[in-house]
């Protein structure tokens, strides 16, 4: 493939509590060694049926809102028709379509250009499934 394009795989371990991982500086880190001064973009994805990225603040507490909105939204409860796994696992195929699998990044001069506060986020709602991972490609 051309030297514009390039890739990498995180493997992630997220548990089995609900979770919102921090993905920003694993992002800079690969925009480090593949991108120094380039401009371009930063795919994000998470190859998996339950698991999305988002792009919020972290460490104030947002992450926790986020997961708790997502709770009342998508309660872990029988009412869904997905019903395999541990109960309520089916709200886990939902999350997709409301927090998606993926996000496109600006990237300047080699550095993603987030916002002051903006961090880039796995969000796993899946309890059943701790292993994760998540694709970075920079297109430049």
């Amino acid at each position: 493939m051309s030297d514009s394009f390039s890739t990498t795989v995180l493997n992630l371990t997220t548990g089995t509590n609900e979770s919102v991982t921090d993905l920003t500086r694993a992002c800079e880190e690969f925009l480090t060694r593949i991108a120094p001064g380039r401009d371009g973009l930063l795919n994000v994805f998470v190859p998996h049926a339950t698991a999305g990225i988002a792009i919020l603040e972290t460490g104030a507490g947002s992450d926790d809102d986020l997961l708790s909105a997502l709770h009342h939204l998508l309660p872990a409860d029988d009412r869904w028709q997905h019903r395999h796994g541990s109960p309520g696992h089916g709200r886990d195929h939902v999350l997709p379509a409301l927090v998606p699998p993926h996000a496109t990044l600006p990237v300047i001069a080699g550095r993603l250009e987030l916002g002051t506060w903006q961090s880039v986020c796995l969000v796993d709602t899946n309890r059943d499934n701790p292993d994760r991972q998540v694709r970075l490609s920079f297109l430049g």
